[in-house]
């Protein structure tokens, strides 16, 4: 039965009793499938259904956020006039990034992802998704409504769609132009989104290369106290 707490109602919430051997297991199987998850930067143009699309986004807007404000919108982009627009603009902004912008060590940094300004699976991915932060929201006057830890809320919804899109055997990538309002103008979003990263979602192309790349083992990125 529902439960009226400091005026508002709450509903019961039950965990599915698990024995903790099953609990190391279902760990350690998860693991082991993030850890296939790589960033895929060659696309196959095969149809992707909206309704997947639909899924992960739903599956991203399930991530906890300050006070529940869910301070996000997915706009997903199937049409190839927004996609080649899109292209033109974020490569326009790497050239200038790559010429100008980044340094010496972060190019040098980059040489083993072998990446460019060219970015060709803006258009060939089936589905670009770019999440918008949203500052603030507007209600039906027009006046703010504040958000709450807008960035983090943002970033645990992208990472949840990441694995959602790995889940469902498809690939994505993270992309961040910078800058790039030129999201804002081309999909002619209100003044309180602002553009958080570009996601080609799609399956990988017949042939992919990734690289050699290892993860940093558990020693390098926890400390445990006792």
């Amino acid at each position: 039965m529902p439960k009226i707490i400091k005026g508002f109602e709450h509903i019961p919430y039950k965990v599915e009793a698990i024995e903790e051997t099953e609990v190391l297991e279902r760990t350690k199987l998860y693991y082991q499938h993030l850890d296939q998850r790589r960033s895929i930067r060659t696309f196959s143009d095969k149809a992707v259904p909206k309704e997947v699309i639909e899924n992960l986004i739903l599956a991203a807007s399930t991530a906890p956020s300050g006070a529940h404000k869910q301070p996000w919108n997915f706009c997903a982009i199937s049409n190839p006039a927004l996609k080649s627009k899109i292209r033109e603009a974020a490569e326009a902004e790497e050239r200038e990034s790559y010429e100008s912008r980044m340094s010496d060590r972060w190019k040098k940094d980059l040489e083993p992802i072998a990446t460019d300004a060219n970015k060709p699976f803006l258009e060939v991915a089936p589905w670009l998704v770019v999440a918008f932060k949203k500052i603030y929201d507007l209600d039906e006057s027009g006046n703010k409504q504040t958000n709450y830890y807008v960035n983090e809320s943002v970033g645990i919804a992208c990472g949840m769609f990441i694995t959602a899109v790995h889940k469902a055997g498809l690939v994505t990538l993270t992309h961040t132009p910078s800058p790039m309002n030129f999201l804002s103008k081309i999909l002619e979003r209100p003044v309180n989104e602002k553009a958080y990263i570009l996601f080609p979602v799609g399956y990988p192309s017949e042939e992919v290369f990734v690289p050699n790349l290892k993860r940093k083992s558990l020693d390098k990125v926890s400390c445990f106290y006792e």
